[in-house]
């Protein structure tokens, strides 16, 4: 035979009860609108606490002797092994951008990264005369040259630091943009 504990409690404790599981009510339903208002909160002002991924990585290469904007506009995250100095960059998708050639971005890119270097680089390629070559590096041997070296296996190529300042604008493969950006090259080398 089973009884309830409501069947076991007399009428006047029944009453004293009631209240007691009232208050506990009230005080769990305050603690949930205290922690959902400062949930609600957080996320509202999350954006302007934690810095973009895209300034996050130019600053990383700045302090690591390279210009800012190696690294398209579209970076969504990266993660750098401090004991190794591996470095891994994934953006929102593949796309194609301008240096002074046109250069392909996989939609992840690594390389080790050290002082003034990107070594053994992966996800990164450059148009050369219709030829896409990969870029295996990245490094500034003197900063004060205003100079890039890019290694692209067969020969180093550099480049003026100055195209690097800023993020390059990156557009997905097959967009309209990357199709006109392909036609202004194709008519340059035509000249």
């Amino acid at each position: 035979m089973t009884t309830h504990f409501s069947t076991l409690l007399t009428k006047t404790e029944h009453q004293t009860f009631k209240p007691f599981k009232t208050q506990i009510s009230q005080s769990n339903n305050k603690k949930s609108k205290k922690m959902s208002l400062f949930l609600l909160l957080a996320l509202l002002l999350l954006p302007f606490i934690t810095p973009s991924s895209q300034s996050s990585i130019r600053n990383l290469l700045e302090a690591r002797g390279l210009p800012g904007g190696l690294f398209p506009d579209n970076v969504e995250s990266y993660s750098l092994d401090v004991k190794t100095g591996e470095l891994e960059v994934q953006l929102q998708n593949p796309c194609f951008a301008r240096f002074e050639n046109r250069v392909y971005f996989d939609s992840v890119i690594k390389a080790n990264l050290s002082y003034g270097g990107l070594v053994g680089l992966q996800g990164l390629t450059q148009e050369e005369l219709f030829l896409w070559l990969p870029v295996k590096g990245i490094a500034v041997n003197d900063s004060s040259s205003g100079l890039v070296l890019f290694d692209i296996g067969v020969a180093h190529k550099q480049i003026s630091r100055s195209l690097f300042e800023d993020p390059p604008v990156c557009y997905p493969p097959g967009s309209i943009m990357e199709k006109i950006e392909k036609r202004k090259m194709d008519i340059q080398l035509q000249r």
